[in-house]
């Protein structure tokens, strides 16, 4: 063989790569279909409102239970009570509300930022707590009936409107204004100090910054805090009870009194019926309201 052949080293073949495994492949995960997630959520509510209320409307669906309840006197006076009384209230929690509101938002005061966090804290107040603090002061041995005897000599005092009509409404108006005056206080949080500045130093009084500038900016908030104010008075029934209005019958105390004392459940579940009716028609449009709003 010739130099250049011999100079040819045979080199031994390159080992060859070890191959690794592949890594098994993970079985797929059994994946659960989401209507199964909304079968617990479904369940407890099926069984705690669903399963009542389905109860309640088969219940007044008893021969001639609507067209006698609606024929009587009682249930009319009722609906228009409850009706009246709600929007009343409504109309005097908006007023109210709104004035407090701007008060707290925009005038300067000692304990201010105080007022407004306790609004949070008036609102977890049950609505009876409300109406016994009204009693002790204005009730038939109140405060202010006593302050009258001392003063004057009389047996009695002349303070007895909380048994009225404007007893309940009164005691509504004070418990409900805070639900009005929550959302317009988060609406004047985002309106723009410089608006206020700007119609200050043009020469504009307050009342025209407040129905130009503020008002505007607070019309959603009303409107959502109005919606819900009409809804809760509409079934308040702690109010109407503890103020001890003999006079007043709305369209719970109607239930309870149709239920309880008659055991005519069968009128009581129609009255129930039109009030969750009335209910949810309300509630629809405040919730369209706070989508509007932003709420």
């Amino acid at each position: 063989m010739g130099s250049g052949a011999q100079g040819l080293v045979e080199r031994p073949p390159a080992p060859e790569a070890a191959t690794r495994p592949a890594p098994a492949e993970s079985a797929p995960r059994a994946s659960v279909p989401r209507w199964v997630w909304a079968l617990p959520p479904v369940a407890v509510l099926a069984v705690v409102f669903l399963y009542p209320l389905a109860l309640v409307v088969q219940e007044s669906l008893a021969p001639g239970a609507y067209a006698d309840v609606f024929a009587s006197e009682s249930f009319r006076d009722a609906l228009v009570t409850t009706v009246w009384l709600a929007v009343a209230s409504t109309a005097g929690c908006l007023v109210l509300g709104f004035v407090l509101a701007v008060v707290i938002a925009f005038v300067p005061f000692p304990g201010g930022k105080a007022v407004s966090k306790s609004i949070d804290v008036f609102l977890s107040f049950p609505s009876f707590l409300i109406t016994l603090a009204l009693l002790f002061l204005y009730g038939t041995v109140g405060v202010a009936n006593g302050m009258w005897t001392d003063l004057t000599g009389d047996a009695s005092g002349p303070f007895r409107f909380l048994s009225t009509p404007w007893g309940v409404l009164l005691a509504e108006i004070t418990y409900f204004t805070p639900f009005v005056m929550r959302p317009l206080l988060a609406a004047f949080s985002q309106l723009e100090t410089a608006q206020l500045e700007v119609a200050s130093s043009l020469g504009a009084r307050p009342l025209r910054i407040v129905r130009q500038v503020i008002l505007p900016e607070a019309l959603p908030a009303l409107a959502a805090g109005g919606s819900l104010v009409l809804v809760m008075c509409l079934n308040e029934f702690g109010i109407v009870l503890f103020t001890g209005a003999k006079g007043v019958t709305t369209l719970p105390m109607l239930v309870y009194g149709k239920a309880i004392l008659e055991s005519d459940y069968a009128a009581a579940c129609v009255v129930a019926v039109v009030n969750v009716a009335l209910s949810v028609g309300l509630y629809v449009l405040y919730r369209g309201v706070s989508r509007r709003a932003g709420a």
